[in-house]
């Protein structure tokens, strides 16, 4: 087994090529960079305001920073990136670290704005923010990758790795970044064939 190379709920090829099918368009995927990560923020958003469940008790603790201009308090948001960024990690150390890093300050930007805007309007603008950023991604769906989304056959997958993805195309595209030799063509082929897979079970179903 090569280096890096993960089994099971951490096989990153096949988490990557499975979200990789289903945005193989360019425009696509950029509509997703540039609304993924702000569907992930306002989402920690709303959730600043929902406590953790007794079991962790810790709902009542909260530290200030930067005389209170931020609150940080222990609630479900802040137990989301944590997970978020463990399991990002886990999938691979340069990357994933790069990715735990923006979920904490997706953490921390969250609770700053929700402590100032306060329940009552902060879930107008989470309203707003996540119906703006997901008709892009339908629109990029609908129109360009002419594909439903990937959360139509896997919601869970497609929810967890949306931020991961979209952070590997743009690591990937600028840098050409690769999580071990020889992870892009083993996606890319991965992909391909998904590709050619959807579009023979279609071309069947419209014969």
């Amino acid at each position: 087994m090569a280096l890096g190379r993960r089994s099971g709920l951490f096989a990153l090829e096949k988490h990557f090529a499975f979200y990789g099918a289903y945005h193989s368009n360019k425009i696509n995927i950029a509509i997703h960079v540039l609304f993924v990560w702000p569907i992930f923020f306002s989402a920690l958003l709303i959730l600043y305001f929902v406590p953790l469940p007794p079991l962790f008790n810790l709902q009542n603790l909260e530290f200030s920073m930067w005389e209170n201009y931020v609150i940080l308090v222990w609630n479900v948001g802040f137990l989301v990136a944590l997970l978020y960024s463990v399991f990002y990690v886990s999938l691979d150390l340069k990357a994933g670290s790069l990715a735990a890093l923006l979920c904490a300050l997706c953490w921390i930007g969250s609770s700053f704005v929700a402590s100032q805007l306060g329940l009552s309007l902060a879930w107008k603008v989470v309203l707003v923010v996540q119906i703006v950023c997901w008709t892009g991604q339908f629109i990029g769906h609908g129109v360009f990758e002419k594909r439903a989304p990937a959360l139509l056959d896997n919601l869970i997958q497609a929810f967890v790795m949306g931020p991961f993805f979209v952070l590997l195309e743009v690591l990937q595209t600028l840098f050409g970044y690769e999580p071990y030799p020889g992870f892009n063509s083993t996606v890319k082929a991965k992909v391909e064939a998904n590709i050619n897979e959807w579009q023979e079970s279609k071309q069947k179903l419209i014969s």
